[in-house]
């Protein structure tokens, strides 16, 4: 049976980094990797916490250098994304991880946006660009952050939060978030992944998110389940990545039938897929397996996922007849 026709909400283009493009990145730059070979490597992909994780994905980063690079890295995820059935791709990335490196904003834009532009006619995939802030980082060098994208503001839908969670509520970007809504953009946060359900009302009331990346803690709070069910706020689930970074022990202890049956708007998705073990559609295998999820209930997290993107009502129509047609 081929994969259900889905949307990706909570993809990290950074992290779809393969080993095998890691290298040839490295040797086109001339940079050297502290591994001797591709599955050394592939080997060190095993975390501990989210930290360690960070850690990796931050050295490996340094391949990445030209407009050419997130070209490719962009075109390397999207045609393994039209396998796993994805038809449309709400794309982060870290402008900071790289301009802390020497690499200008611009250049990371339009390597990608080349790669995106050229989604729909190559890959058949939709996209939309979202500017994520490193939480870890200050206040004051995400404001810099998106005044430098003032200039390519009309190839970017949405702001995001991502990176170490604990010690960063949302209330710290505030200020940013307010510049992000002033000029006409979506919201979205990671929250409730490893901190509180208290980062997920901040997320909600101070940042005015459309979208709270992961939020599999606001189980927690029952108040809150209530507040994300009756407004629909989706969620952008990732649970292989709460597997290999621990946020659940067990891909069969997961929240997500529970999550579904409080009738939140959950979706499902990779995250960084070339370090936690998979793509959209072994994502949705995956749960289908551990959590005993029948057709009904991937069909619905299909659904979902288009639902809760920021297509216009045009194309998200024409995919849920295409996913009602499967």
């Amino acid at each position: 049976m081929p994969p259900l026709p889905k949307a990706e909400l909570h993809l990290h283009i950074e992290g779809t980094l393969e080993p095998e493009l890691a290298f040839a990145l490295a040797e086109r730059n001339g940079v050297e990797l502290p591994y001797a070979t591709q599955d050394e490597l592939r080997a060190a992909y095993s975390f501990t916490d989210l930290q360690d994780f960070l850690n990796l994905y931050y050295a490996l980063m340094a391949v990445l250098r030209t407009e050419d690079d997130f070209a490719d890295l962009a075109n390397a995820y999207l045609a393994r994304a039209r396998e796993q059935g994805v038809r449309h791709a709400e794309i982060f990335f870290d402008p900071q991880a790289h301009t802390a490196r020497g690499v200008d904003i611009g250049t990371v834009i339009r390597g990608l946006t080349r790669a995106l532009d050229a989604a729909p006619r190559a890959y058949g995939i939709t996209t939309r660009l979202i500017m994520c802030f490193l939480r870890d980082e200050s206040a004051e060098s995400a404001r810099a952050t998106f005044e430098s994208a003032r200039p390519y503001l009309d190839r970017i839908t949405a702001v995001g939060l991502d990176s170490a969670e604990v010690g960063h509520p949302p209330s710290k970007f505030r200020e940013v978030y307010a510049l992000a809504r002033e000029a006409g953009l979506k919201c979205v946060a990671h929250a409730g992944e490893e901190g509180p359900p208290a980062y997920v009302w901040e997320a909600l009331d101070i940042l005015g998110v459309d979208r709270v990346d992961h939020g599999v803690r606001c189980l927690e709070d029952e108040t809150l389940v209530a507040r994300l069910v009756a407004d629909q706020v989706p969620l952008t689930v990732c649970p292989l990545s709460n597997v290999r970074l621990r946020v659940v022990d067990r891909l069969a202890d997961h929240p997500l039938p529970a999550m579904l049956d409080a009738g939140l708007l959950v979706t499902v998705n990779s995250d960084d897929p070339s370090y936690f073990g998979g793509y959209a559609e072994d994502n949705f295998t995956a749960v289908r397996d551990a959590l005993g999820l029948d057709q009904a209930a991937l069909r619905t997290l299909a659904r979902n996922s288009f639902r809760a993107s920021f297509l216009d009502e045009e194309t998200r129509a024409a995919y849920l007849k295409e996913l009602d047609a499967s």
